[in-house]
């Protein structure tokens, strides 16, 4: 199906990730400067303003944590790579930028718009209680305060007119629009004939002496790299904590003061008939929706059983009404306060005075509690064990890295006496100046390498200084063993030099064909290729892309015309471009075409605009640490 949408939607899907960036970016905003230790580092500037290590790591801890809440099933170790962190580094940054651009145009809404937005937006609706108040309890859920809810969408809303003043006004004039639709989707009809490399693998079977000649030519190709054994020692919390012993006691006595931790959180569910009556009403109406609230609760008194069918047919609360009243369980900050009040302090089966609130009267009916107890000592020993170990080890890690950094240092000729003070345990590794693919802890550290393969430790065998490989985290590394890079004897890579010479030779082979074979198509103009094609950008039939680039460059002027195409190691193709077919009708008409033309011209030149504003707000990154961040925290 011809679907422009689809078809692009490399660039669409970066445009959309833009647009929602803001609900992981700001998602828990007001947490940002909550930073862990080592955490302070700045990894990049926008507008002046800095960017920390520990900023980053929770808006990408974030992301983690959101795309695994919507595929359960998804290996969040895809989502934990240096790669995949640049991205979020990069997302961080473009939404900096619109922050910085919505702060210098003065575009924060006010406090009435964000409130009238929320009241009136339908995709607020899941966060709306009954009485139109934000759900806190949703929110917190979800690592967001009501305050940081607020901040969100009023930086969201800043961000989208920085963008939307630029996307809502871009223009595709319907010549360029034309011009820009054939190149993409206008189709060629095409004969092909291939010459595959390999089909001439027996005939290119190199010699002995020509494998020895290949490799003089070039022994660069088969060198090895230069590398190091290394023992290493590291210093962590874990390591720090598994010595500690906590006694008993003091385990009681963290449970003890902090057990609002391990109690669940009291909930309340309640039923409710509501007369409605704004704040901004006059006190005549308000007091007559009072008096009828008075009347209605004389009836629930009369009899309780028939609370459901008087607020069936009584209640202006539409969300509820419909349920009897019913509002199911909710917990404290989830009601305004005088509803909250009252439903607190009422026993089960109870009916409530006439409560007033900003949206009326309530009458109100508690008809369920749960929660509000704690869990037993020996249900959360094992993790209150954790957490005061982990805590004893932060408090002490401080005087450990300090004695880690000196004895290393001081000692430098062994790691022994380092060990022996500390604890710690040694481990071997080989090891390459970057990082190896999928290295993970230290040796995934681009600045320990860089210590390792220094001169000092390479030279004269001494300890490298400490290094932060992570936060809470310091490693020293020894070369055990040097080997500098090294042209390999033919010997060991002879099998490799062979494969090599012989894609070599097989592909000059093809070429030597399929130029041969040109040279006779052009002087028979009417003689067809066996594979029959109709091909466009949009639709490759499986045909590489140095093919329909080909194809795309015959003159239309000239065709018939035979092309031929060198796939170095491949082959090469002959293709006999035959003439130009118009665009297939698209699904929605030329006019809808149009339409996602100029969409996804506005996104374009929105992607620009942020470019300029790179620059613009002077965004600065520093390479080595964010190089070295990455490939440190994805372990």
């Amino acid at each position: 199906m011809f679907d422009f949408v689809r078809n692009h939607s490399k660039l669409i899907l970066g445009f959309l990730l833009l647009l929602i960036i803001p609900s992981f970016v700001f998602f828990g905003v007001e947490n940002y400067s909550r930073s862990t230790e080592g955490g302070n580092l700045t990894v990049a500037k926008v507008d002046g303003r800095s960017i920390t290590r520990a900023e980053w790591d929770a808006v990408h801890q974030r992301y983690v944590e959101r795309a695994r809440r919507q595929n359960p099933a998804l290996d969040v170790k895809l989502l934990d790579t240096p790669q995949a962190r640049s991205d979020t580094l990069d997302a961080l940054l473009r939404e900096r930028v619109l922050m910085a651009a919505s702060r210098d145009l003065h575009l924060a809404p006010s406090d009435a718009r964000l409130q009238r937005l929320f009241q009136i937006d339908p995709q607020f609706a899941g966060l709306r209680n009954p009485d139109g108040t934000v759900n806190r309890e949703l929110l917190a859920a979800q690592g967001m305060s009501s305050e940081g809810f607020a901040q969100q969408l009023r930086q969201d809303l800043a961000v989208q007119q920085v963008l939307g003043g630029v996307q809502q006004s871009a223009l595709a004039p319907a010549g360029l629009a034309a011009q820009s639709l054939d190149a993409m989707f206008e189709r060629r009809e095409v004969q092909m004939q291939r010459f595959d490399a390999a089909t001439y693998r027996e005939k290119a079977s190199p010699s002995d002496a020509e494998i020895e000649a290949y490799y003089k030519s070039d022994e660069s190709r088969f060198k090895a790299p230069e590398q190091a054994n290394i023992e290493y020692v590291l210093l962590d919390l874990a390591v720090l904590s598994k010595g500690i012993v906590v006694a008993e006691e003091d385990l009681r006595k963290y449970y003890a003061e902090n057990l609002s931790r391990y109690t669940s959180a009291e909930e309340r569910r309640a039923s409710h008939i509501l007369i409605k009556a704004e704040k901004e009403a006059s006190a005549a109406d308000r007091q007559k929706a009072k008096a009828r609230a008075e009347g209605l609760l004389a009836e629930a008194r009369k009899s309780p059983a028939a609370f459901a069918d008087l607020a069936r047919k009584n209640s202006e609360d539409a969300g509820s009404a419909a349920q009897g009243g019913d509002l199911d369980f909710f917990g404290r900050g989830s009601m305004v306060k005088p509803f909250e009040d009252a439903t607190y302090a009422m026993k089960s089966g109870e009916i409530s005075n006439v409560i007033e609130s900003d949206f009326g009267f309530h009458i109100i009916t508690l008809t369920g509690t749960r929660g509000g107890t704690a869990k037993p000592f020996d249900e959360v020993r094992t993790e209150i064990d954790a957490e005061v170990r982990k805590s004893l080890a932060q408090k002490r890690y401080a005087e450990a890295a300090e004695q880690f950094t000196n004895t290393v240092y001081e000692q430098s000729d062994s790691l022994q006496p380092v060990i022996d003070k500390l604890k710690l345990n040694k481990t071997l590794a080989l090891v390459q100046r970057q990082p190896a693919p999928g290295a993970t802890g230290p040796l995934s550290s681009a600045k320990l390498l860089e210590a390792v393969f220094g001169n000092d430790a390479v030279k004269n065998k001494r300890n490298t200084d400490a290094v932060e490989v992570g936060p809470n985290q310091l490693v020293s590394a020894r070369v055990v063993l040097h080997t500098p890079a090294r042209v390999l004897p033919l010997a060991d890579v002879k099998e490799q030099v062979r494969a090599r010479l012989l894609a070599r030779k097989s592909a000059l082979l093809a070429r030597e064909a399929g130029v041969q074979r040109l040279a006779e198509l052009q002087k028979l103009p009417n003689e067809a290729l066996p594979t029959a094609l109709t091909v466009s950008r949009m639709q490759a039939q499986g045909a590489p892309r140095p093919v329909i680039d080909a194809v795309l460059r015959a003159d239309p002027n000239k065709l018939p015309s035979v092309v031929g195409v060198d796939m170095a190691e491949l082959g090469y193709v002959l293709l006999r471009v035959l003439k130009v077919l118009p665009r297939e009708p698209a699904p929605g008409g030329e006019v809808q075409l149009q339409a996602q033309y100029t969409q996804a011209w506005a996104m374009a030149e929105g992607l620009a605009y942020q470019e300029a504003l790179k620059k613009r707000f002077k965004v600065e990154i520093k390479a080595l640490t964010v190089a070295d961040a990455a490939s440190s925290a994805a372990r």
